[in-house]
């Protein structure tokens, strides 16, 4: 499987915690806006590919749990 994961059950965990750690880079961008680390198009451009990610992952999650139910 996937990542070194010996199921897909483990694997699905694993891009649970992926999604968690991307929750934890949003907060940070938000924090980097605030203090101005970030100009407004920077902090959209970083969120844009952020959401992108999480679709991906969501994505991903979804197929392994369609393909393990059969």
């Amino acid at each position: 499987m996937g990542a070194a994961r010996q199921s897909q059950k483990e694997f699905i965990q694993f891009l649970y915690i992926a999604l968690g750690s991307l929750a934890e880079i949003e907060t940070q961008l938000v924090i980097s806006k605030n203090l101005e680390y970030l100009n407004k198009k920077q902090y959209e451009e970083l969120i844009e590919k952020l959401n992108k990610i999480q679709r991906m992952l969501f994505g991903l999650i979804k197929k392994i749990k369609c393909t393990t139910q059969k």
